[in-house]
């Protein structure tokens, strides 16, 4: 009897070219570059090179020396001078439709990602789980169910990207979280894992949290905290994280004015609502959102040079004040 084809098998069909690109979301953090670091030594299992590539930048310092550290090479889209139409990508931890996934010249025909899916991208393969925690962990089953080696440096940063997405098992954990967390335990540097996870914090990055600090308005039970303008994407997620440990806060959202829009991020840590329901419904009509039952993002754009942002962000803190209020009478 033939055996059932694994995930691998069918990745590794789809592939028809020697040399491909992994496209992480924008702005990566080090759940994104682990997957696509793990992609990567993957693939040259079967000779296939690869360039992991991303838009925006790495701002946090723990994740630049998380790629230094375990030598992982990542470049910028704009940076890539050679990209064609006909060369294939493959994504990970991001979806076709996400805001924060830049558009690249080559035909994105694969799919690896641990969010909810919008349900009208097609892939020549995929493989989206979204009651899995961290990307990270697809990507490390990968490794231990196909008998892969996995190098102390690759269990090291799937490792850290566990740890990170899930909040150190704190948030959106599955079975498969768990067990790859105790899989590679004894795989990885913890020593260096420990030394990133205390480095989280820049000294610029404490203007953004006095911003929020001295923005934040409490609405019954729902925050808001505005970080200042251009904040970088993944410290509006650490900073929602910090917000949702103010007491009797069920509903936390923080945002940013950036050049072309407001970015936002919302957490609901308690699973009172489900973030992402939440935000796509807020959001709906003025912007797009989405994500995990604890944690979600999304983005508003300005949708001409005279728009008034004062207005537009007391749209948004009532549509969400509205949503939560029509949710907890549904609830009730």
């Amino acid at each position: 009897m033939k055996s059932k084809k694994t995930h691998l098998d069918e990745l590794f069909e789809t592939i028809t070219k020697k040399h491909i690109y992994i496209q992480t979301h924008n702005f990566p953090d080090p759940d994104a570059i682990a997957s696509a670091f793990g992609i990567q030594k993957i693939l040259e299992t079967q000779r296939i090179k690869s360039t992991i590539c991303y838009q925006g930048k790495i701002d946090k310092g723990s994740t630049k020396l998380m790629c230094d550290k375990l030598g992982i090479s990542i470049k910028c889209i704009d940076e890539i001078t050679d990209m064609n139409e006909e060369d294939e990508v493959i994504i990970v931890d991001s979806q076709i439709g996400n805001a924060n996934l830049e558009k690249v010249k080559g035909k994105i025909t694969m799919c690896i990602d641990h969010h909810p899916s919008f349900g009208f991208a097609v892939y020549d393969f995929c493989d989206i789980r979204p009651r899995v925690g961290a990307c990270a962990s697809i990507i490390a089953a990968y490794f231990l169910a196909n008998d892969l080696k996995l190098e102390r440096n690759v269990a090291t940063a799937l490792m850290y990207g566990i740890k990170v997405d899930t909040a150190n098992l704190t948030r959106g954990v599955s079975d498969l979280d768990l067990n790859m967390f105790y899989a590679l335990y004894n795989m990885c540097d913890m020593d260096l894992i420990n030394s990133l996870e205390t480095s989280t914090i820049e000294f610029e990055d404490l203007d953004a949290y006095a911003n929020a600090i001295k923005s934040i308005k409490i609405y019954d039970n729902i925050s808001f905290a505005n970080t200042g303008n251009h904040c970088p994407e993944p410290l509006i997620a650490s900073i929602a994280d910090f917000m949702m440990l103010i007491s009797g806060v069920n509903v936390c959202v923080v945002y940013s004015i950036k050049v072309d829009g407001i970015k936002i991020s919302v957490r609901c840590p308690k699973v009172v609502f489900d973030a992402g329901r939440l935000t796509g419904d807020a959001l709906k009509g003025i912007g797009s959102g989405g994500g995990h039952p604890s944690m979600a993002g999304g983005f508003v754009p300005f949708k001409d040079s005279h728009v008034k942002v004062d207005e537009l962000i007391e749209q948004i803190k009532n549509n969400f004040i509205d949503t939560v209020i029509r949710y907890e009478k549904y609830i009730g």
